[in-house]
């Protein structure tokens, strides 16, 4: 039986943390968007006030993937933990990981008394679509996103 170990992401993980972010920017068709850096992650993510924390999955001891997330308030509903991104290698997915990490990051955001989750998926990774639907998931439309870079 395949064993699965979720565990937090250390400043030592770093690294193997931004390779995954890399992936996932190529898989989404967008590598050349990714400008932060190491330094970046360990200042952000290892401060004293940290912006994000990541998990780490492996399937039987080898790297299969991670989630990053933070928190956010909304003016309508308080305290939201909102998943920036979650991957699975290419060569992992079907496993059940994508499923463990998102329900371990469901039950993050209740142990740290969130009133819900958002994050967001691109309207043509069909097989994500699929798999968030199973979880009851509502997709918002008439939402556009908006980001100004600086």
């Amino acid at each position: 039986m395949d064993k699965i170990e979720i565990r937090r992401a250390t400043k030592e993980d770093i690294g193997l943390v931004r390779d995954l972010v890399m992936e996932l920017a190529i898989f989404e068709k967008a590598p050349e968007e990714v400008s932060s850096t190491i330094d970046d992650y360990v200042e952000e993510g290892f401060s004293d006030n940290p912006l994000f924390f990541a998990n780490l999955i492996y399937l039987n001891g080898e790297l299969g993937g991670f989630s990053l997330w933070y928190y956010r308030f909304s003016t309508w509903k308080g305290r939201r933990f909102y998943l920036e991104d979650l991957y699975i290698k290419e060569s992992y997915r079907g496993k059940g990981l994508g499923k463990r990490l998102i329900m371990e990051a469901i039950e993050e955001a209740k142990r740290t008394q969130c009133t819900g989750m958002m994050w967001q998926v691109l309207d043509w990774n069909q097989p994500a679509i699929d798999f968030y639907n199973t979880l009851g998931v509502k997709m918002d439309a008439g939402w556009l996103n908006v980001h100004l870079d600086l």
